[in-house]
């Protein structure tokens, strides 16, 4: 049970943590920070990944549905991305 508490108050931290840093990023740098982070989805694609070899179907389904949000994640990202560089280039 403590397990679970301490896993509960490090969720909720972090996701306290998370809005006061996003929402002290200043407008110019939403972009740029957006499509880095949505790079670190890669490795959540390689980790999630491993667990398709596992025999326990819970696994493998949840291995399955974060493989499919990273892949949405780094699609949308490299959107971002490509859009974000098509604004510096010259006409």
């Amino acid at each position: 049970m403590e397990t679970y508490m301490l896993l509960g108050f490090v969720l909720i931290l972090s996701i306290y943590l998370g809005l006061e840093l996003i929402s002290k990023v200043p407008s110019t740098l939403h972009t740029p920070l957006m499509s880095g982070a949505n790079a670190i989805s890669g490795i959540a694609l390689v980790g999630a990944s491993r667990y398709f070899q596992e025999i326990q179907i819970l696994q493998s389904t949840i291995a399955f549905f974060a493989v499919t949000f990273a892949s949405i994640n780094v699609f949308g990202g490299y959107l971002v991305t490509n859009r974000m560089l098509k604004m510096f280039k010259k006409k």
